[in-house]
């Protein structure tokens, strides 16, 4: 992947100072912990002792200043690049091919633990976009736990993770996010599903933008299959199947790892983000 290290982005928040490690106020519940025991398992990090040692309390700040490799120093400025490179597209692509005007998110770089206007913003719940205050927020630390799963962590890999982010926030523009909300408050039985349908989503639109990324030079065939690594190893029946050796396609809320793929792929090929209706061919998917 081509790109030029350099600062940090003015949309990017860098909290790894003052974001303390643990889980943040309160108990987290039977589900909660299994999920930290499969966390634990995958990665090989004791979230488990962490969280029974704490109290499930942890402080929240530290004002000490933030300290880091080079390694971790240059996968700030590769997210803080690919951050800029995103929505600097999707700023002419957005208007063109949905008739809407695009705003910049915000990146949240945070070690541990920091809140967000969802919630809590832990480590261990990997990256994620909250549409409540339009951010995305990461622990750089993911790709360490991406390469313990098997995924690539090369530089259009990590590209990759970050678009999808920011394919959430393409969503939430176009009231996507909130009609799959009400859709699943009208139909409980069916949130799995759509929510599979609303990551596939976010995949393809990450495909979009690397349509663009590849039209410029940026990116080659070597990068793609690295980005398609990363969105196999973070495939529903993959993580499933490394957490406790079997598959349940009913429980899965991102979607397979094959799904992922074809995703990236097809946004990846067209550069339309109207090839990217996984409402639309609800039909044909299998979930």
């Amino acid at each position: 992947m081509d790109w030029t290290p350099g600062g940090l982005s003015r949309d990017v928040e860098d909290r790894r100072g003052s974001s303390g490690g643990g889980f943040g106020g309160g108990g987290i519940g039977i589900v909660g912990f299994i999920f930290l025991v499969i966390i634990s398992l995958i990665t090989g990090r004791n979230y488990i002792g962490s969280y029974l040692t704490g109290g499930g309390r942890v402080a929240t700040s530290n004002s000490r200043p933030a300290t880091s490799s080079p390694a971790e120093d240059r996968s700030a400025q590769l997210v803080s690049y690919v951050l800029d490179d995103v929505q600097h597209e999707w700023e002419t692509v957005l208007p063109q091919e949905a008739h809407e005007s695009y705003r910049h998110a915000k990146l949240v770089l945070f070690r541990g633990y920091t809140r967000s206007g969802c919630g809590a913003a832990q480590a261990q719940t990997g990256p994620f976009y909250c549409p409540a205050d339009e951010k995305v927020y990461i622990d750089l630390s993911f790709w360490d736990d991406l390469r313990r799963i098997g995924g690539s962590t090369a530089d259009f890999a990590q590209a990759y993770v970050i678009a999808h982010e920011l394919g959430h926030h393409v969503q939430n523009i176009l009231g996507i996010d909130q009609q799959m909300r009400q859709l699943q408050a009208r139909n409980p039985g069916a949130k799995n599903q759509l929510s599979v349908m609303l990551e596939l989503q976010a995949d393809c639109l990450a495909g979009v933008w690397a349509h663009t990324a590849a039209q410029r030079g940026k990116i080659d065939q070597t990068d793609v299959k690295d980005g398609l690594s990363a969105a196999a190893a973070v495939g529903d029946d993959h993580i499933q199947k490394m957490s406790r050796g079997a598959v349940s396609p009913e429980s899965f809320t991102h979607g397979s790892s094959a799904q992922r793929q074809s995703w990236f792929t097809r946004g990846l090929q067209s550069g339309d983000i109207n090839q990217c209706n996984t409402f639309q061919t609800r039909s044909n998917e299998s979930f």
